[in-house]
């Protein structure tokens, strides 16, 4: 049985049917990273989201994260929650955490959907990743919220938001940044699944969104092109898709899982 070497409380557990594990992003939790989606995935499937360390109740633990332990922390929270195989759906930095676990755990990995994601940070993103980090050090949050406001809102949906609704925005980002977040982001310096791409064997669906300026559309397509069979689907939005195209986004999903015959999750460990 794998377990993961984190301690964590049990994950999200919604629906019923066939298994769906989801990876979240960095500098978030299960609920931010997907919001509306979860209920929108629980209609038709059993939906399985644990936090990583340091998001959520999930503490941190004393060693730095690393990528492998990430992996089998979502494949022991899908066994924990009693689904002997099932799809993982990554967002963002979860896609590399998903493609991991497809390497690591094929028996139990039985579909990928990647969105708004990447194999390998660019020098672009990079450089995304060091100002975020330095103004998480600083007192000022707001500018902080404001700075991620600008990298995951695509330009278009930012440019209809009322100064109201701006205002909203930065105060949820200033008050909901994760604990864990500057020791997620420092996964960002080593992270590199590029040669795990040619493994994957199970059915993969990316899905790329086309205002994203923090994972751009460059991303998603070395995703698709590295891993034989994956389809690519485009949205008009930015990285933050739950918050921009949530029901465009979870059909996306379930009709990819529904195509592909994601099999009905059971109670084998």
């Amino acid at each position: 049985m794998t377990t993961s070497q984190y301690s964590s409380p049990a994950p999200l557990v919604v629906g019923s049917g066939s298994a769906v594990v989801l990876a979240h992003g960095a500098g978030s939790d299960v609920r931010d990273s997907y919001g509306p989606v979860l209920d929108e995935l629980a209609r038709r499937h059993t939906v399985i989201g644990p936090d990583y360390p340091g998001s959520g109740d999930t503490p941190l633990p004393d060693a730095p994260l690393s990528l492998d332990a990430l992996a089998d922390h979502v494949v022991a929270a899908g066994i924990r929650a009693g689904a002997a195989t099932f799809a993982v759906s990554g967002f963002s930095m979860g896609t590399t955490v998903a493609v991991r676990a497809a390497v690591r755990h094929p028996e139990r990995v039985t579909a990928l959907v990647l969105s708004s994601g990447f194999a390998r940070p660019n020098a672009r993103l990079r450089l995304v990743i060091d100002v975020w980090r330095a103004l998480g050090r600083t007192d000022d949050s707001r500018t902080l919220a404001a700075y991620l406001s600008l990298v995951v809102g695509g330009a278009s949906w930012l440019d209809e938001r009322t100064p109201e609704e701006l205002e909203e925005q930065l105060a949820l980002f200033a008050a909901d940044l994760p604990p864990g977040t500057d020791r997620q982001l420092a996964l960002f310096n080593t992270i590199d699944v590029t040669t795990d791409l040619s493994a994957i064997k199970v059915p993969t669906l990316v899905v790329s969104p086309l205002e994203d300026v923090l994972t751009t559309p460059a991303h998603s397509r070395e995703l698709a092109d590295g891993i034989p069979g994956a389809e690519l689907a485009t949205l008009d939005c930015g990285h933050a898709i739950a918050a921009e195209q949530p029901a465009r986004w979870a059909a996306l999903i379930m009709d990819f899982l529904a195509r592909t015959g994601t099999p009905a999750s059971d109670d084998v460990r």
